[in-house]
């Protein structure tokens, strides 16, 4: 698209930091973007505020008994927009003629049919909902190809990778590419023993030492299950096998992730720890913008350090790598029991050192099944959720 061309962009998780983020350098650049479509789940007072603040066509809040104040909110501010509800609305928003760009940063399973939906319309999909393709990937894949549309990653970590290979996606034989590498800053806990886990708090948890997350997410980075379902994107996205993808700690989170290539070459990209730049790389690709991120200096940086993961202490990164290597819907169950274990955890009903214990009972009891479609992926993903809550409740 030409850079004279207004973008529209729906904004799938508006509220959350991935959405603001965007919405920041949405803003910078308002002769090249338009903010179309904002999404939220529940958080409707936040949600009225940046409709007042970016005045898009359409708002979407997931909680349909919420749709009543969303409307009292926007008339009082004097917004003039369409208003739906539902997790349908949502889906219908993505696939829709409001938006050429599709911004999926929903967290969770819950933004698989949306994703799925702007890819099958031939949108930009810009991914940073990594549970959608970790679950589904050779759906999404399907339906990017039957669309038509371009998928850009938004994770920090694959948005590296696509910057450091020719393309983008290219075949990964053709191109010479030896290994992948994902950087993991190694979470608040980096270093510690399981001993000196068994007590962590959901509060500690969440103090990650370079990012500002969501609480799920930053629980993933803490336990490196966010780095697992990371190496599973990783696979999707760029065609890579488990034996080619590799994972560093680099406490710094200055170096995003890294490109090894046969003939020795290794391909780096660098910044500071800000979302805004693979945001707004991906929103003005093959373009650059401005995304408001201070110019890295190298020279005031602290040494770069990098480690081997402790997959002994951390075992959520070691359990992705099985479910990557068992295939079929081996991704979707590991996220689903992942994602019953850290709600448990948050609401202070199972220990951090359990998550990955639960997750592996869920793995072993629920062998690996072939991906067919999206409805037998989502009674899968139903079956291990209640598995995983059986288990929890049996831990109990």
């Amino acid at each position: 698209m030409n850079a004279s061309v207004l973008r529209k962009v729906a904004v799938l998780g508006a509220t959350g930091s991935i959405g603001g983020s965007t919405l920041d350098v949405i803003a910078r650049h308002p002769e090249r973007f338009r903010a179309s479509v904002l999404t939220a789940h529940s958080n409707v007072a936040e949600l009225a505020e940046l409709c007042a603040r970016h005045q898009p066509d359409l708002a979407v809040i997931a909680d349909p008994a919420l749709e009543g104040e969303l409307a009292r909110r926007l008339a009082a501010s004097g917004v003039r927009c369409e208003i739906a509800s539902g997790h349908d609305a949502i889906t219908a928003a993505a696939s829709g003629t409001l938006c050429d760009t599709v911004v999926a940063a929903i967290v969770g399973a819950a933004g698989l049919d949306s994703t799925l939906a702007a890819a099958r319309t031939g949108k930009r999909l810009l991914l940073a909902n990594k549970e959608s393709i970790v679950m589904a990937g050779p759906l999404l894949l399907e339906a990017l190809a039957a669309g038509g549309g371009e998928l850009i990653p938004v994770d920090s970590e694959h948005n590296a990778i696509f910057q450091c290979l020719p393309g983008g996606r290219p075949e990964l034989a053709r191109s010479g590419v030896r290994r992948l590498i994902l950087t993991a800053s190694g979470g608040p806990f980096r270093g510690r023993t399981r001993a000196e886990l068994a007590g962590v708090t959901p509060e500690q948890a969440c103090k990650h030492p370079n990012w500002v997350m969501g609480r799920k997410i930053s629980v993933d980075s803490a336990t490196l299950m966010n780095k697992g379902l990371e190496v599973i994107e990783a696979h999707h996205l760029f065609g890579a096998p488990a034996e080619a993808i590799e994972v560093l700690v680099h406490p710094q989170s200055l170096v995003h992730s890294l490109v090894d290539y046969v003939d020795g070459s290794v391909l780096a990209q660098l910044g500071n720890p800000d979302m805004r730049t693979a945001i707004a790389h991906a929103l003005a690709w093959p373009e650059r913008i401005s995304a408001g991120v201070p110019a890295l200096d190298l020279a005031s940086c602290a040494p770069l350090a990098f480690e081997q993961p402790d997959l002994a202490t951390f075992r959520c990164l070691a359990l992705a790598f099985q479910a990557l290597r068992a295939g079929g819907d081996a991704p979707a169950i590991l996220n689903a029991a992942n994602e019953v274990a850290v709600e448990a955890f948050l609401a202070g009903g199972l220990p951090f050192l359990a998550i990955a214990d639960l997750v592996e009972s869920v793995l072993t009891e629920l062998p690996a099944e072939p991906v067919v479609d999206l409805q037998s992926l989502n009674e899968r993903d139903r079956t291990a959720r209640e598995a995983a809550r059986r288990i929890l409740r049996n831990l109990c």
